[in-house]
């Protein structure tokens, strides 16, 4: 028999990606997130992230979002929160629940992925693809980046950070947090930045018109 499902306090927000071992900040101003963020903090400081299937906070959520914990809290005087998560492990929507708050609860599947370990580190050339795309996309967008730091960051760090910070649109943000391993992951990152660079619209495509 698999293990219970887990009863999680959601926050859907388009465009948030809460991957295992990097950190996610947060400002809450909503009332409804900042009481699940009180009752979080007297519990166990959990709050999982899922992105809705669109623009709206109340739309249908997306079925793979990312685990936290609250590491770092800083609660302002109007009852405001500035937070850190720290991502634990992602999982799979089982349903959502009937909840007593204004937030929403969902039964969830924390068995679906194995992100209790480190993945295994990418290849030099894998590696080197998704900084050297990192660049050309920074670049093309205009963005001032320390690409020595950049280029310090172990693997697992810098793929996930791509992918939560990039500005993919929502279904290219949730197919990256479903891939399961970080090989597949950072393929698809570089694919998914050559094409938005590169695309109708996208940052050379409009130098190129000039």
């Amino acid at each position: 028999m698999g293990a219970e499902p887990a009863r999680v306090k959601i926050f859907p927000l388009a465009g948030a990606l809460l991957f295992p071992r990097s950190q996610l900040p947060l400002h809450i101003f909503e009332e409804r997130y900042r009481d699940m963020v009180a009752h979080a903090l007297d519990g166990d400081r959990k709050i999982a992230m899922v992105q809705p299937q669109g623009l709206d906070d109340d739309a249908p959520l997306h079925q793979v979002g990312g685990l936290g914990e609250i590491i770092s809290v800083e609660e302002l005087e109007d009852g405001r929160y500035n937070i850190v998560l720290q991502g634990l492990t992602r999982f799979r929507m089982i349903r959502e629940a009937p909840s007593p708050e204004a937030y929403r609860l969902a039964d969830v599947d924390l068995a679906e992925y194995d992100d209790a370990a480190e993945p295994d580190p990418l290849g030099i050339a894998q590696r080197s693809a998704v900084e050297q795309e990192a660049r050309s996309f920074g670049d093309a967008l205009g963005l001032a980046v320390d690409w020595e730091a950049v280029g310090k960051l172990d693997d697992e760090t810098l793929v996930n950070a791509i992918a939560q910070v990039a500005p993919f649109d929502i279904g290219a943000k949730q197919a990256l947090l479903e891939t399961p391993t970080l090989g597949p992951r950072a393929d698809m990152l570089v694919q998914l930045m050559q094409f938005q660079r590169m695309a109708p619209g996208g940052p050379e495509a409009d130098q190129t018109l000039q």
